[in-house]
């Protein structure tokens, strides 16, 4: 491999180290970040692909290692409300959620300030930003160590399921990444909730960790779904293009029965009877243990080689909204 000249190792030299995080990990970390490279590390969520979101060149890395189309925007984290406020415009609504939710799985897309810094390539050109105060100890050391926001979309090749783990990360990204901070397996398993609050009610963007029924219970007031019909050439937020979270096999929906070859995704206790590649998100019906459970569950049965994953019905509600969600555009016809 020829030498570059560049103070810079080229991002193909990086080996996506997996490293325990400890404090020489990431002070390392920090150290990465703040050089320009991309760190991937856990969030309550599912793990994030970290970039400094003030410099536009290591937020386009973000978008080359996902292979993420640029006008898809991206979620930058920050420690605090008050820092977040030094960003955007946060609105009597947002400030409400914001205060009831941070640190935790809700994202709120707030008008950028005027003077901010964040790269715009992380807004895609539009007139605002998307922000999140992570819920993870990790997290918020990461940064803290690097001093700077951080675009984090989730830590995956774009379009494809989600990572949950730090090996998930590896076998996505490869040597795209610096460091991948290991923090064990994810709390939620699902990513964040997505409100815009740029207007006079708060819009879902994407439902998420945070079910809409617990929104509107902070608000008092209902909180509009946005129209199932998004231009795909222009998304508000991350997670809104309809073929998403996508394994290798394809998705057959709402499945009562199993066919030959098929792999079974389950839920509850009356599962179909099966002798093939099986994973159930939870035997006792809980939606918290079954989003937890469902990126992992659909590598897993991916992995298994067989050419369909057959998905039983998930009800709809709290949680289940966001699950039914990730499960439709994992089904979505592939483009």
């Amino acid at each position: 491999m020829p030498n570059t000249g560049d103070s810079k190792p080229p991002e193909w030299l990086f080996a996506a180290v997996i490293r325990n995080a400890d404090v020489s990990a990431l002070r390392d970390a920090g150290q990465h970040i703040r050089a320009g490279h991309l760190v991937a590390f856990p969030t309550e969520t599912v793990y994030g692909l970290g970039a400094d979101a003030t410099n536009g060149e290591a937020v386009a890395r973000i978008f080359a290692a996902k292979g993420r189309p640029h006008f898809n925007p991206l979620i930058v984290h920050v420690p605090d409300l008050g820092h977040a406020e030094r960003l955007g415009i946060f609105s009597g609504a947002a400030t409400r959620l914001a205060e009831a939710f941070w640190p935790g799985p809700l994202t709120i897309v707030v008008t950028r300030q005027a003077d901010t810094p964040i790269s715009e390539l992380v807004s895609a050109g539009l007139p605002s930003l998307a922000l999140r105060v992570p819920d993870h100890p990790l997290a918020q050391a990461l940064l803290r160590a690097a001093g700077r926001p951080l675009a984090a979309p989730s830590a995956n090749r774009s379009g494809h399921v989600s990572a949950t783990s730090a090996a998930h990360v590896a076998e996505d990204l490869e040597t795209r990444v610096a460091m991948i901070l290991d923090g064990g397996a994810t709390q939620h398993g699902l990513e964040s909730t997505v409100v815009d609050a740029t207007g006079s009610a708060i819009v879902l963007l994407r439902p998420g960790a945070v079910p809409i029924e617990a929104l509107e219970r902070v608000l008092g007031a209902p909180v509009v779904r946005a129209s199932a019909n998004v231009d795909p050439s222009a998304p508000r937020s991350p997670g809104q293009l309809e073929s998403h979270y996508a394994p290798r096999a394809s998705i057959r929906l709402n499945a009562t029965h199993i066919q030959t070859g098929e792999a079974l995704l389950a839920f509850g206790a009356d599962a179909p009877s099966t002798a093939g590649p099986q994973f159930n998100l939870s035997r006792s019906g809980d939606l918290v243990e079954a989003a937890a459970n469902l990126f992992a569950a659909l590598r897993t049965l991916d992995a298994s080689g067989a050419a369909t994953i057959a998905v039983m019905p998930i009800p709809n509600g709290g949680l289940g909204d966001a699950i039914n969600d990730r499960l439709k555009r994992a089904a979505a016809p592939r483009s």
